[in-house]
């Protein structure tokens, strides 16, 4: 018998919430018939919206939340004013057991200081990182940091390695994964001193996978590794110029293919081929980025998707889930750090200070 995987919702979070989320929801049911889900929002926009899908509201509860985080509130403020919001009460359904993970498509810098509040780090990870998955000529690889920290130091980019390549292991499912550090070049000698001592513990400590060395911006497309390592700052600047080509790429076919009537009757003959390429640089398939090294899992979708890019976040979620990341994840921190247990709680007079953040949303 399949376990019901049970997953928290922010109903409020995203430029078109709760309608993206609810009918992303719905299309994440399809395809996931064991998933069962926990819908935080204002019941009054929710439950219409609610009533059209049948199925998934016999398989959904909803729970009033009387505020919501929007998009420019700070990470600070998010933490002390929103404690009645739907993104907290869906957090606090994981850290209380309810939930097995949580999406938001809402904002990032408070949804990142609250889930590191609510679920708290694992023991050896001193800064989460957020981590998906980017589409090469070969295939696809993961990418972190994609925002959570401006600035790391080399032990933060080592830590990042070894949680991309246990996610590459768990999503991806390549056995041995292979690691490289983004710089502005492929010689020892270039980048600044956090990546170059990285680069030696890497080399030097064994991780899961196996460390390739540098890797430049070029590399990202071709796929020349499966797990590539950089700060926040750059890796949320390679993310949306590798999302800006491909609209770009989008409108430049869009032109040439009504450009004129030969163009327009190629492209009949050419329209299956053009779909398949549409599909595979459309960034919502690979829409979901995994908040990595947290007690409990959440993932980020994209604040501007719709309900196709919304259930593809929830996918990642749940597949997270079902390979017990968070387990791998533990297990080999204890074999390079030796750590083991869970982090003390704190109360809610010990907030701690915002972490650094990327304005706006993912």
């Amino acid at each position: 018998m399949t376990t019901n995987t049970v997953i928290a919702l922010d109903a409020m979070g995203g430029d078109r919430a709760p309608g993206i989320v609810i009918a992303g929801a719905a299309l994440a049911r399809e395809r996931y018939p064991n998933a069962r889900f926990i819908f935080f929002g204002d019941e009054q926009q929710v439950k219409p919206l609610l009533d059209k899908y049948p199925v998934l509201q016999a398989s959904s509860e909803l729970r009033h939340t009387p505020d919501a985080i929007s998009a420019d509130l700070k990470p600070s403020l998010a933490l002390r004013q929103g404690r009645n919001s739907s993104m907290r009460m869906a957090l606090n359904a994981v850290a209380q057991g309810e939930a097995a993970c949580v999406v938001s498509a809402g904002n990032t810098g408070a949804l990142m200081a609250m889930a590191k509040f609510v679920l708290k780090t694992l023991p050896g990870i001193d800064r989460p990182a957020m981590a998906s998955m980017v589409p090469t000529k070969i295939g696809e690889s993961v990418m972190l940091d994609l925002g959570a920290n401006v600035e790391c130091d080399a032990e933060n980019l080592v830590q990042f390695a070894l949680m991309g390549s246990i996610f590459c292991r768990a999503v991806l499912g390549i056995t041995e994964p292979t690691i490289g550090l983004l710089n502005i070049g492929t010689e020892e000698l270039k980048g600044h001193d956090e990546i170059r001592t990285a680069a030696t513990i890497l080399r030097e400590r064994p991780v899961p996978g196996s460390f390739y060395g540098y890797v430049e911006g070029s590399d990202i497309a071709k796929g020349t590794v499966d797990v590539i390592v950089t700060d926040g700052f750059s890796g949320n600047i390679a993310l949306k110029t590798l999302e800006g080509t491909a609209q770009l790429m989008s409108y430049f076919m869009r032109q040439t293919l009504t450009s004129s009537f030969s163009a327009k009757l190629g492209y009949i003959f050419a329209r299956g081929a053009m779909q398949k390429l549409k599909m595979r640089i459309d960034p919502r398939r690979y829409n979901g980025a995994m908040f990595l090294g947290l007690q409990g899992i959440c993932v980020k979708s994209h604040g501007g998707t719709d309900h196709v890019g919304f259930a593809n976040a929830v996918g990642v979620a749940h597949d997270l889930v079902a390979h017990n990341f968070n387990k791998d994840i533990s297990e080999e921190l204890a074999r390079q750090y030796g750590v083991l247990g869970t982090v003390p709680a704190l109360s809610e007079t010990e907030l701690p200070e915002a972490p650094k953040l990327t304005d706006g949303s993912l």
